[in-house]
């Protein structure tokens, strides 16, 4: 809509701009008001501008009173078939929200992680309602509730849904933080007793998988704030410290340090296992994937 344009009704482009609250979130408010404000401000502005997507924001967005009730409806029309009903899974993802404000809280760090990382988001809207990887993850969250009240079948149910539809395999045990970013999202598999800690960012087509047909605790354990290119490969019950970074198509079957860089098939520490080389950001969150290029060209020479 230009800035002159007044739209039925009777509000210019310039006003609805104004609506839209400033970035970052006021200390004033909690994240989670905040970030529900910034989203209806941005789906009536879309709104208007867009005609054709109007009915779908409304029945989405603006009709609801809260985010959880607007992401449970969102969630179960997405996943939603033939013999497993949008009402039920609305009603499931609601009571499971409701219940548990650890999940809202996730979700709000969850879509603040994408609006701050990924420079293709440019608005929370976008991510709540076209994001397919922040959508698995608050579908995976719902699972893995219903897999710790021992309602496993269901979460099986759920897990093969989201796979299905988001083309992400996470199984319903495995525990994930906070400020997740799954980037792009398609083909990343975790297994069941992965763990995912906060802050981490991971790229399409990551593996986090068993190394055989070995049972009990054999998946990586992930640490907080760390970046997984697209197409790496972890496997076995080993650890990659806070603030690592797992550089692309990498497969790593081994321990990697706290704010290290493993790099190649099989991966190899860059500086080498005695003293590798060690960064000070969390590229987890800085999503720098490629300032460890020239260091591994001289190291490799």
């Amino acid at each position: 809509m230009p800035a002159g344009h007044v739209n039925h009704n009777g509000v210019t482009a310039s006003a609805v701009a104004a609506m839209v609250p400033t970035f970052p979130p006021p200390e004033s408010e909690s994240e989670e008001s905040w970030v529900w404000a910034q989203i209806k401000a941005e789906a009536h502005r879309d709104a208007d501008s867009e005609p054709a997507l109007a009915s779908f924001l409304y029945a989405t967005v603006l009709s609801h009173p809260s985010l959880a009730r607007s992401l449970a409806f969102h969630l179960a029309n997405k996943l939603c078939s033939s013999t497993l009903l949008s009402t039920l899974l609305y009603d499931l993802f609601l009571q499971c929200f409701s219940s548990s404000p650890s999940l809202i809280s996730a979700v709000v760090a969850d879509l603040l992680a994408a609006r701050h990382r990924d420079p293709a988001c440019a608005t929370f809207s976008h991510c709540l309602l076209n994001y397919k990887g922040f959508l698995a993850v608050q579908a995976h969250r719902v699972s893995h509730l219903l897999w710790t009240q021992n309602r496993r079948p269901l979460a099986l149910a759920l897990q093969s849904r989201i796979a299905d539809v988001f083309a992400v395999d996470i199984h319903p045990a495995a525990r994930i933080g906070k400020g997740l970013l799954l980037d792009h999202a398609t083909g990343v598999v975790v297994g069941e007793t992965a763990v995912i800690g906060n802050n981490v960012s991971m790229l399409h087509h990551v593996t986090l998988g068993g190394t055989g047909k070995a049972v009990g605790d054999r998946h990586p354990k992930i640490g907080d704030g760390v970046l997984i290119g697209a197409g790496a490969t972890i496997l076995g019950n080993i650890r990659i410290g806070e603030g690592a970074k797992i550089g692309a198509g990498s497969v790593v079957l081994i321990d990697v340090p706290p704010r290290t860089t493993a790099v190649g098939n099989p991966a190899r520490l860059l500086g080498g296992k005695d003293k590798p080389s060690r960064h000070n950001d969390l590229p987890g969150e800085s999503m720098d994937h490629t300032s460890f290029i020239q260091e591994w060209s001289d190291y490799i020479i």
